[in-house]
């Protein structure tokens, strides 16, 4: 481990993150400012460490965080697995195998549940959260992806890329009960709380489309002018707002809800991929392929870009600790190895 310049404060976070690894068995990795890659130049936000994630350096894909359990799920498609990481001490906690070419992954803590979908057998794969073992698996389409979950109905809403489609699938049977055909190829699929809808990009068809989760029928198409591969999707409810990576132009879109007309059109890194929202601090981070990180503050109606860096290679996925503020971004290698790359915003007079 290495300690990064500026005196007794990082002589003080080596100590604490060398105290946090020893009582949890592992090392923690920081990387200096002035190391090779230079992660989060540009950002504002700290690194705070690298953690040695297990397996081969092959892609990692979707993300989801269990707040209650501080557990972090990673899906590495590569190697066909979920990782779950526990950020309380820092270290993976359980790895669960046989989920094959796993792309999406969602944690529903109120059915202690996780859901993986595993592209290479077109299935999506039930996993039981405390025990970390497969419990249930359900035809998926062609090529499931995203999850959503509409907690009313306790279905679980898959997007088909290929295959064009929804798939909707009931938790308590654990049986495929629906096939909502989009017209287009699938994107990513988010669950509103506050019209209690499914929202799903079709990238193909440069649209949004809304469904009702009572009779799975599509109830609107909205067009999004300025789309070209619209694919992740991030819906925050307490601003009304749908954020909308296109990876095909490099744009974030902005949506308002209530009118359903994008109202902000934003220049993002390339490749845009997954969006997280931290509601505390405001912030809305778009990870890219490029391993370039977009930041943005989101204040009432108003969405401004407050940075733009490299976090690291294939940065893009992102997941945030609304409790901590910190962020995560699973890279596929970093020297040679699949790390976790741990940051933190700064204050927001840094900003």
């Amino acid at each position: 481990m290495r300690i990064r310049s500026g005196g007794s404060r990082a002589v003080s976070l080596y100590l604490a993150l060398l105290a946090v690894s020893a009582a949890a068995g592992i090392i923690l990795h920081v990387i200096a400012p002035a190391g090779a890659e230079q992660p989060a130049a540009g950002l504002p936000l700290d690194h705070v460490a690298d953690v040695p994630l297990p397996g081969r350096a092959t892609r990692l894909d979707y993300v989801s965080y269990d707040a209650g359990r501080h557990l972090l799920f990673i899906a590495h498609l590569g190697d066909s697995e979920v990782i779950v990481f526990d950020t309380l001490s820092s270290r993976v906690v359980s790895r669960v195998p046989g989920i094959a070419a796993v792309h999406g992954v969602l944690v529903v803590p109120a059915l202690g549940r996780v859901y993986a979908s595993a592209t290479g057998t077109n299935e999506v794969v039930a996993i039981d959260e405390a025990s970390m073992r497969v419990v249930a698996r359900v035809s998926g389409g062609v090529f499931p992806d995203g999850i959503a979950y509409e907690p009313d109905s306790r279905k679980l809403y898959v997007s088909d890329e290929t295959g064009g489609t929804v798939t909707v699938i009931d938790t308590l049977s654990n049986r495929r009960v629906s096939t909502i055909a989009l017209g287009g190829e699938a994107g990513n699929t988010q669950y509103d709380p506050v019209s209690r809808h499914i929202f799903v990009n079709v990238q193909t068809r440069r649209q949004l489309i809304e469904i009702d989760p009572s009779t799975d029928t599509i109830t609107d198409r909205m067009d999004l002018p300025g789309a070209n591969g619209n694919h992740g999707l991030a819906i925050v409810a307490q601003q009304h707002r749908a954020f909308i990576a296109c990876e095909g132009n490099n744009r974030l879109l902005v949506l308002d809800m209530p009118t359903k007309r994008v109202v902000q059109s934003l220049e993002v890194g390339g490749d845009p991929d997954v969006l997280a929202y931290d509601a505390g601090t405001g912030l809305l981070y778009v990870a890219g392929e490029a391993g370039i990180v977009s930041m943005f503050r989101v204040s009432g109606t108003a969405v401004e870009k407050i940075g733009e860096g490299f976090i690291g290679p294939n940065a893009h996925v992102v997941a945030v600790d609304t409790a901590t503020h910190r962020v995560y971004f699973p890279l596929k290698s970093v020297n040679g190895r699949p790390v976790l790359r741990i940051m933190t915003p700064r204050t927001m007079e840094a900003w």
